[in-house]
């Protein structure tokens, strides 16, 4: 799979759902994205399975 996928995820501080984008043209990819509802930085890691599936954790940037 190439492109992007919308991934639902749970902000690590709030805890409200929310989806981001996820450019599957690349394997493994680990950034910092904002909440949508808190404002707070998420570390986002992911990487893309086998099959171009993406694989997605986020936890507190202040964890990592």
């Amino acid at each position: 799979m190439s492109g992007t996928e919308s991934v639902a995820i749970h902000c690590p501080y709030c805890g409200e759902p929310i989806e981001i984008s996820v450019d599957c043209s690349i394997e493994n990819q680990r950034y910092i994205e904002d909440c949508r509802v808190c404002c707070r930085p998420m570390d986002v890691a992911v990487a893309i399975d086998d099959a171009g599936m993406p694989g997605v954790r986020v936890s507190r940037e202040d964890e990592v």
